[in-house]
């Protein structure tokens, strides 16, 4: 008789939440654009994503706004207690620096940090188990550079391409706990 009996689904949203960390300046500058189109197209698609900055690799300070790094910084001890264990942590970056910088303490190139980039890499695993580090450099060149095998050795493998099939690993490994080999 002419009447239509119409259904409406709400539009689905994915219900990750995100923690993003962004690896900023020297060799990363290459890869800034690449970085800022993805997690750009990734902002509307998560229930929430809260993004966050460092240079080179992670250690007691982070920040949100690049132009003011050096006078608004978070530290990295509230992003663990700030945000729970059902947020997954992305960390982007080339991980291309002095290894010394991960390894040893005082090896930031931009101030004097207590404690090794290693240790700060621990803890977050440890606060964010479901955790992946996408570098945007080819895998044949993680093999040459050695703070970028170290840093895949630390993140247990959990180093993806930033490429779509890279991206779609990322995503299962998410799904999943890491299990640190100190812990099992």
């Amino acid at each position: 008789a002419g009447l239509l009996d119409i259904h409406l689904k709400s539009e689905r949203q994915n219900a990750m939440k995100v923690l993003l960390l962004i690896d900023i300046g020297g060799s990363m500058d290459y890869h800034a654009q690449l970085s800022e189109t993805l997690f750009s197209a990734a902002r509307t698609e998560f229930k929430r994503l809260d993004t966050y900055w460092f240079h080179n690799f992670i250690y007691e300070r982070v920040w949100q706004d690049n132009a003011r790094r050096h006078h608004v910084q978070t530290p990295t001890v509230d992003l663990m207690r700030s945000f729970g264990k059902d947020h997954r942590l992305i960390i982007v970056g080339d991980a291309t620096m002095s290894p010394y910088e991960i390894a040893v303490p005082g090896g930031s190139v931009e101030h004097w940090n207590e404690e090794a980039g290693a240790v700060w890499l621990k803890r977050m695993q440890h606060a964010f188990p479901h955790c992946v580090w996408l570098n945007p450099e080819s895998p044949d060149w993680w093999q040459t550079t050695p703070s970028v095998r170290l840093t895949k050795e630390l993140m247990e493998d959990r180093m993806y391409p930033l490429t779509v099939d890279g991206l779609n690993s990322a995503i299962q490994a998410l799904k999943t706990p890491l299990i640190s080999k100190t812990e099992s």
